[in-house]
């Protein structure tokens, strides 16, 4: 079975949120910023077989279907399926109260 695939494409603000939640955990260690990181680009490459899997935004307003969400390493990364492609949106850490939008 042939999976379709669409392209993952991160916009430049989720991507400075990434890098600034990296920055922050590298104080730490920077084993665990890695593993974050990595684990983060895995699951979001993911998408482009299966853009649906995760749920529904509940954050966002008049949510049309297209905007979904999901927890990873406690980081909400947002994201928007659209024809063509998955769009990442924000990457927020969990314990930040959460925005409508």
């Amino acid at each position: 079975m042939v999976l379709k695939q669409i392209r993952v494409n991160w916009n430049k603000r989720a991507l400075t949120q990434l890098e600034e939640a990296c920055n922050y955990i590298k104080q730490d260690s920077i084993k665990s910023a890695i593993k974050v990181k990595n684990d983060i680009f895995k699951a979001t490459d993911s998408l482009a077989f299966h853009p649906e899997k995760h749920p529904l935004d509940k954050y966002k307003k008049n949510n049309d279907g297209s905007y979904r969400a999901f927890t990873l390493h406690h980081y909400r990364i947002s994201y928007k399926v659209l024809p063509s492609e998955v769009k990442i949106l924000r990457l927020r850490h969990s314990s930040m109260e959460p925005l409508e939008h």
